[in-house]
């Protein structure tokens, strides 16, 4: 092991992990391995993270809460709740495809990691749809969607609607021809709809 002079911090720990994951897989990758990244003993790991289960489960959330810190600006923003809408849409879709297209395997390995951990993905999922739905909220308040739009109910159906431009069982249609403009006729659609 090669000596550390940093604080063994979360952080350090998560990004290492990311690192070990990325080179051996979910199915080899071991707290030891990651320990051994940082020079430390398996036991100051286990310090941050109790189980092996938590360490996953950490390093699952923190890559979901990337896309989520990025989107959540866009909601924010004193802007248009249409054009905020269609952004937030689109940054999602260049996230995920991104992420698939710039790292496959590490995408891979997350994607196994992600159907362990049923739970964080439920949460990141919530708080998706949770941000949807205060751009919802914007546009009924300003008139630009219809009154008497239920704001949660129409954020989780935008949600599944564009599911294939964000659901990473999709990954493999993200480069295909025509994406691009399938991705602009649906929003074209769905901003229509919550016109009306």
């Amino acid at each position: 092991m090669a000596p550390t002079s940093e604080i063994l911090t979360a952080e350090r720990i998560l990004e290492a992990t990311e690192e070990v994951l990325r080179r051996h897989g979910p199915a080899k990758a071991t707290v030891v391995d990651v320990a051994r990244a940082l020079g430390v003993s398996h036991g100051s790991v286990y310090r941050h993270f109790r189980t092996k289960a938590a360490l996953r489960e950490a390093v699952t959330k923190r890559w979901l809460d990337r896309t989520s810190g990025e989107l959540a600006g866009i909601v924010a923003a004193d802007r248009d709740p249409e054009a905020r809408l269609r952004d937030w849409l689109a940054t999602l879709f260049a996230a995920k495809r991104r992420k698939a297209g710039d790292d496959p395997e590490l995408f891979a390995t997350y994607m196994v990691l992600t159907g362990e951990n049923g739970t964080v993905v439920r949460e990141h999922i919530a708080d998706l749809t949770g941000q949807l739905t205060r751009i919802v909220e914007a546009g009924v308040e300003s008139g630009a969607f219809a009154a008497g739009t239920d704001p949660a109910m129409t954020a989780r159906a935008l949600f599944h609607a564009t599911g294939r431009f964000h659901d990473p069982c999709y990954a493999r249609e993200w480069e295909e021809p025509g994406i691009e403009a399938d991705f602009t006729a649906v929003m074209d659609l769905l901003v229509r709809a919550l016109r009306a």
